[in-house]
């Protein structure tokens, strides 16, 4: 006897109602976000408009601090010829009268600017600030290599360095090696020459 196969029955779906599962939104179907929903979105915004704004303020100020130094060390350079220029007559005796007058005054307004020379004879010196131009010999006197003369002043604006001092330097003599006394015996176990074999 043949079975015959079952017949397939479809069975009803079951309704949100019992499942207490949402049914699937429609397509044109949108759901309004609530007040407290806009209300952190819009507040969100706003945190990371002011945000951005604080960094665009602080940018732009670093930017300026950036120019303005930068300007004032191109001026700067430019006047440092002239700073030679009286440093060598103040060396020579002719700064005087009103001329010793006005060079005081630039000098004054170079320092409000914060513009520092070094360099000077004695000094240790420091490649990341002097140029050594030659080598002057060696001195029982210094401990280190040290600045024994001046060709250029070096000039500074706070830590920048705006030009470095031309100089020559002298090094540290080395200690000389004591004499060994003359009735020292050989440090070697051989005997002196001539009573070797007798």
């Amino acid at each position: 006897m043949s079975e015959t196969p079952e017949e397939f029955v479809e069975e009803p779906v079951a309704s949100q109602e019992a499942t207490g599962e949402p049914a699937a939104a429609e397509p044109g179907d949108v759901r309004e976000p609530s007040v407290e929903e806009q209300l952190a979105e819009r507040t969100a915004d706003l945190q990371r408009l002011q945000a951005e704004y604080v960094n665009y303020r602080k940018r732009v100020e670093r930017d300026r601090a950036t120019a303005r130094t930068a300007g004032e060390a191109s001026v700067l350079r430019s006047l440092l010829t002239v700073l030679d220029d009286i440093g060598r007559a103040e060396q020579h005796g002719e700064l005087e009268g009103g001329f010793k007058a006005v060079a005081d005054a630039l000098q004054q307004a170079v320092k409000s600017h914060r513009l520092e020379s070094f360099g000077a004879k004695g000094d240790a010196f420091d490649p990341r600030l002097h140029e050594a131009l030659f080598h002057a010999g060696e001195s029982a006197d210094v401990a280190v290599t040290t600045i024994d003369s001046v060709v250029r002043t070096g000039y500074r604006v706070g830590d920048d360095v705006i030009r470095h001092a031309q100089v020559g330097v002298v090094d540290p003599s080395e200690p000389k090696e004591q004499a060994k006394p003359a009735d020292a015996e050989p440090m070697n176990d051989e005997p002196p020459a001539g009573e070797a074999d007798e």
